[in-house]
């Protein structure tokens, strides 16, 4: 754990905040050293995915040269959204560190508590409805999969 990678991430985040940007931020640490760094890039690139933990953990993994980052560490300036959530848990960094809270985030603004209600409610139920169909002509997708010798487990 170090102080200083998380006031880089405070000091990117603010940095991107006077660029025009969203007021998060994130690094990819390992070995003690900074591998990738991302600020949110969601309105300059007209990409609602383009959030800092995305943009840092695309990076490292094209630096790294793999889709794990393993014995890393990630460094943000606040709690992460489900999607980063998401996204971090099949990165499996080895530990996150966050500055402020989901609950400082959402008194800014960025209230994304609904997103974890949504997924507890029933897909038809959801604020954009989902409807499951052609679920058996699907299933081959899978059982090609398994059948697949060559593949990469992730």
């Amino acid at each position: 754990m170090s102080s200083e990678f998380m006031r880089q991430a405070i000091a990117l985040a603010l940095e991107n905040i006077r660029n025009g940007g969203g007021p998060f931020a994130a690094l990819v640490v390992r070995d003690g050293a900074v591998i990738a760094a991302g600020a949110n890039r969601v309105t300059a690139t007209n990409d609602p995915t383009a959030h800092a933990e995305i943009v840092a953990i695309r990076e490292a993994c094209s630096k790294l040269g793999t889709f794990q980052l393993d014995n890393c560490e990630i460094y943000t300036s606040c709690e992460p959204c489900p999607m980063c959530l998401g996204a971090i848990y099949w990165a499996r960094p080895a530990r996150i560190y966050y500055a402020a809270t989901a609950s400082d985030a959402a008194a800014a603004g960025f209230d994304d508590a609904f997103i974890y209600d949504e997924i507890q409610t029933q897909p038809i139920e959801r604020r954009i409805p989902m409807t499951e169909m052609q679920r058996s002509e699907a299933l081959v997708i899978f059982q090609a999969w398994l059948a697949k010798s060559d593949k990469t487990p992730y």
